[in-house]
């Protein structure tokens, strides 16, 4: 069972003061007009580029991978705005724990929910597939507030961090599961939840199998789909919360649910997830979180990919 971060007075000693300097800076930023965060947002990461080198590195080394075919001037263009967005994505997070739902409302709109809707109300059990665009804070706050559900997380190490993030939100959602707490997500599905999963990232080789993700071939990626579903019979959702390019707000997809996907074996199913995966992620390329290291676990005998 997941216990949950709860606030108390040891998170006001005086080594957090900095933290909490932060915090209440990106508090009083996003309280400013949406256009003003989305110039300040840009702006912050472009600077981010100067300072965050090995993350540059890895943005680019990723999209190498991913698309061979892409020109190197393609490359610097994507690299430029995918840090746009990760300037951005830290204004979002700020947005998604302190803005109102009217104002997350005013500034989102979402479609293809009805499906979900319908087989939310039969309790069916739904593997909502959230993945790590850096958009995901406040996309998951959007969905929130229209069909609220469980969220898988990672606990933070820094426990303002810890506490901050779960309270920010739990401002739109039933609950937080940490995602080592694979019994609690299954008995959570077969309830009838809805459970945010992400299986977008290379979390090791301890639970992973190899398989292709774009032009990689043998790409670490989590059975973890496999083992829900198959545990579960959860009906699998995935969902794309897209920054719009033009600077009126947000539009999340809901894609269209599948209650059959393929189980035959964790390399089947992980197959088919990462097709997926794929699909979300060329909805809005620039947006994904491409300075994660996604290749980082290799198959025995083959070089590092950075």
């Amino acid at each position: 069972m997941t216990h949950l971060p709860q606030f108390s007075r040891a998170l006001l000693h005086p080594r957090y003061w900095p933290l909490w300097l932060g915090i209440g800076l990106l508090y009083l930023a996003v309280l400013l007009p949406y256009p003003v965060i989305r110039y300040i947002g840009r702006a912050a990461g472009h600077l981010a580029m100067l300072f965050m080198k090995r993350r540059v590195h890895i943005a680019r080394r990723n999209l190498a991978l991913c698309f061979p075919q892409m020109s190197e001037a393609e490359r610097q263009r994507m690299v430029k705005q995918n840090f746009e967005s990760v300037g951005m994505g830290v204004l979002e997070t700020g947005m998604a724990w302190f803005w109102s739902d009217a104002r997350i409302r005013r500034w989102s709109a979402i479609s293809g929910l009805e499906p979900v809707t319908e087989l939310h109300a039969r309790k069916q059990g739904i593997l909502l597939v959230g993945i790590h665009f850096l958009t995901l804070e406040l996309g998951a706050r959007i969905w929130g507030l229209h069909t609220p559900g469980v969220g898988v997380y990672r606990p933070n190490d820094n426990p303002v961090i810890d506490w901050l993030q779960t309270w920010g939100r739990l401002r739109s959602n039933k609950d937080m599961i940490d995602r080592k707490d694979v019994k609690s997500m299954i008995r959570a599905l077969k309830n009838g939840e809805i459970i945010w999963y992400a299986p977008d990232h290379d979390y090791g080789p301890r639970t992973s199998v190899f398989v292709p993700f774009f032009a990689v071939d043998q790409a670490a990626t989590t059975s973890g789909t496999w083992t829900l579903a198959k545990l579960s019979g959860a009906c699998i959702v995935p969902f794309v919360p897209r920054r719009k390019t033009d600077g009126t707000g947000y539009e999340l997809f809901v894609l269209e649910p599948e209650c059959q996907p393929p189980l035959e074996s964790a390399e089947t199913t992980a197959g088919w997830m990462n097709q997926v995966v794929e699909r979300c992620i060329m909805m809005a390329p620039e947006q994904y979180m491409w300075l994660h290291r996604r290749f980082k676990t290799r198959p025995p005998g083959v070089p590092s990919r950075y």
